[in-house]
């Protein structure tokens, strides 16, 4: 029994070894799912034959506790669950049973073929996600007023991380993001960091513009000056990207997207590794930062995901890897004809051998348990693009007009094409020098194509885009 034990009474004591006992039965069930396939993984979870008889009275599909807060037997088991002594969840605020389950099916999904352990914790939504995952290293590590906190990112960003770094940190408090505007060149991300640089952080693949990097290279940099890299990987999904194998430390998502295809539910998730890289002294933090985040800074902010959403997301999770094969697919055909239409002067796809970051895609964008002839797995490109119209900046928003079948919205990942143009709205409020330096210019449409036949997709933007030669005519 460990010192720490010692101190509590032997009721408390019976709580804490029996929990030991179920630390040790929800062990030997991860290293079963371990052995699993993807899709498997993506359907059960951990949510065993066992859970379902002895806790769900035999639910086979994982229930929704919409209960704000848990019961306890006595003051004892009270006091241990407080104490984060046993397995429990509390009060929604800290964790909910049914966000459990999301939480260990990312683990396993992202962990997939990753050696060690992972762990997560599921946000209301991608940007409280991402405040979650960037936020603890933002501390001051000395006493000293000349301490300077800064951090390295991305130039090619959602317009939402853009504003939580550029005016949510930097702006309001003080703290410096350093703005990398060619991913691709490891010299300039190396060229940003000094003592007091904290993380670097990177989209892979970035929106709307599908900047990528070399995040092996970055990651072993980062390592080399004792600080993690944070990825944010909402396009890709574990079923065609996973970091940690890559070497990243913390694995961001906004589930809200590719993930929950569906789109009933905003959320966000925060998948890390165990014993992540770190300048800051925090054994805690370092050994478990997902576990870490649940039982600290998570609850103290209160970000909670609703169990509702939390199911949802898990439904459209379970069918995962089917679905960005389809979807990316299905964008490659698109892609293709927007590439060969006169009206467009640009598309930004990395399936597109004319892309020049497609032969990096290629070694990262890969359909997991997927095989070629050779044996080898598929590459596969995501299911987002942007087009640029051959024209000015009012004719691009004719083009968008005329959509009959594709969307118009601020969303992604949908089973449902959506368009939107990021000038004038996911990322209006980064400001016209911004979205220069970040290659966004108003006559660029983001694409993201959904399920639809891709025959249908193309028919809907032949007509749009005729309006170009209308316009000039």
């Amino acid at each position: 029994m460990s010192d720490s034990a010692k101190k509590y009474t032997l009721g408390v004591r019976k709580y804490i070894n029996r929990a030991k006992q179920v630390a040790r039965q929800r062990d030997r069930l991860i290293a079963r799912m371990k052995k699993c396939r993807f899709d498997t993984i993506a359907v059960h979870g951990l949510y065993s034959v066992e859970e379902m008889i002895e806790k769900n009275q035999g639910s086979i599909i994982e229930p929704a506790y919409l209960s704000t807060s848990e019961a306890y037997r006595d003051s004892d088991e009270l006091e241990a669950a407080l104490a984060y002594l046993i397995p429990s969840w509390v009060y929604s605020r800290i964790a909910n049973p049914t966000v459990y389950y999301l939480e260990e099916t990312l683990a396993l999904l992202e962990g997939y073929g990753f050696d060690g352990e992972t762990s997560c914790l599921c946000t209301g939504s991608g940007l409280a996600a991402l405040f979650c995952a960037t936020d603890p290293f933002l501390v001051k590590r000395t006493s000293s007023l000349a301490e300077k906190i800064n951090f390295v990112s991305g130039m090619q960003c959602y317009g939402g991380t853009f504003q939580q770094f550029s005016v949510r940190r930097m702006a309001e408090h003080g703290i410096e993001v350093r703005w990398v505007k060619d991913a691709t060149n490891l010299s300039e991300w190396e060229s940003r960091i000094d003592e007091n640089t904290r993380f670097l952080f990177g989209e892979m693949p970035s929106n709307p513009t599908l900047s990528i990097f070399d995040i092996e290279k970055v990651a072993k940099l980062a390592h080399e000056q004792g600080i993690p890299l944070i990825v944010d990987s909402t396009v890709a999904t574990p079923a065609l990207l996973r970091p940690l194998l890559h070497g990243a430390d913390i694995v961001v998502h906004s589930t809200t997207k590719s993930l929950a295809a569906s789109g009933f539910a905003v959320g966000g998730a925060v998948i890390s590794r165990k014993n992540i890289v770190t300048n800051i002294e925090n054994d805690q933090m370092r050994e478990n930062f997902a576990l870490y985040l649940k039982q600290l800074p998570f609850r103290d902010y209160g970000p909670s995901l609703s169990p509702m959403n939390a199911l949802l997301t898990l439904n459209d999770i379970r069918t995962i890897r089917q679905r960005m094969a389809v979807l990316s697919e299905s964008s490659m055909k698109v892609a293709q004809f927007l590439e060969s239409h006169p009206a467009v002067s640009q598309v930004d796809y990395l399936g597109l051998e004319s892309n020049p970051k497609h032969k990096l895609a290629k070694k990262y964008l890969k359909l997991v348990d997927s095989a070629d002839s050779k044996g080898k797995e598929l590459n596969r490109y995501t299911h987002l693009m942007s087009f640029r119209v051959n024209g000015t900046a009012a004719d691009t928003r004719k083009v968008f007009d005329r959509f009959r079948l594709i969307i118009r919205a601020t969303d992604l990942g949908r089973i449902k094409s959506v368009a939107t143009i990021p000038a004038i709205s996911t990322h209006q409020q980064q400001g016209e020098e911004a979205r220069k330096c970040a290659d966004i210019p108003p006559t660029m449409i983001r694409l993201s194509v959904g399920a639809e036949d891709p025959h249908d997709i193309i028919t809907d933007l032949t007509y749009a885009l005729s309006m170009v030669r209308a316009v000039r005519g």
